[in-house]
């Protein structure tokens, strides 16, 4: 199952467009996240929203602003102008959560910013957001140890 979840800051606000068979919204963004590691470079990904929520997402989000992003992770090849083909990886969007960096922040941020990707075409409701004291944390440590009995 290809399910990813990113915290990035918007570089890029979003634009919406429609397709012309049935109009359904698209909006495209770009976003940067940090490296792994300190002396990595940050990595930037086009993030698409359809539906609803592509709608939605111009009015929710700002260029500077930190998200956490909920969705699909995929690879485009796209032509290059001197002939050859380079690989793009892609985010499609199915939910975005506020992303608080300080106690201070939380409080002013806490203006239901989740909101998810429905396949009806009517407005869906936002969701709450947990508004307790404490900043956003992630525990990023290995499920499996670095140590292993098995001699191969």
């Amino acid at each position: 199952m290809n399910h990813c979840l990113l915290e990035v800051t918007v570089k890029v606000a979003p634009t919406i467009r429609y397709t012309q068979d049935n109009k359904t919204a698209i909006a495209e963004m770009d976003v940067v996240f940090d490296g792994l590691r300190e002396d990595d470079p940050q990595g930037s990904i086009k993030v698409v929203g359809w539906g609803n929520l592509a709608q939605e997402l111009p009015n929710r989000v700002q260029v500077g602003q930190k998200v956490i992003l909920e969705g699909r992770l995929r690879m485009n090849t796209v032509p290059r102008q001197d002939g050859t083909k380079e690989k793009k990886a892609e985010f499609t969007l199915s939910r975005l959560h506020a992303a608080p960096s300080s106690q201070a922040e939380s409080a002013t941020t806490s203006n239901n910013l989740e909101f998810q990707n429905t396949s009806t075409q009517t407005p869906s409701a936002p969701s709450t957001i947990n508004n307790s004291e404490d900043p956003v944390t992630w525990n990023s440590s290995p499920l499996i140890p670095d140590t292993d009995d098995i001699p191969f």
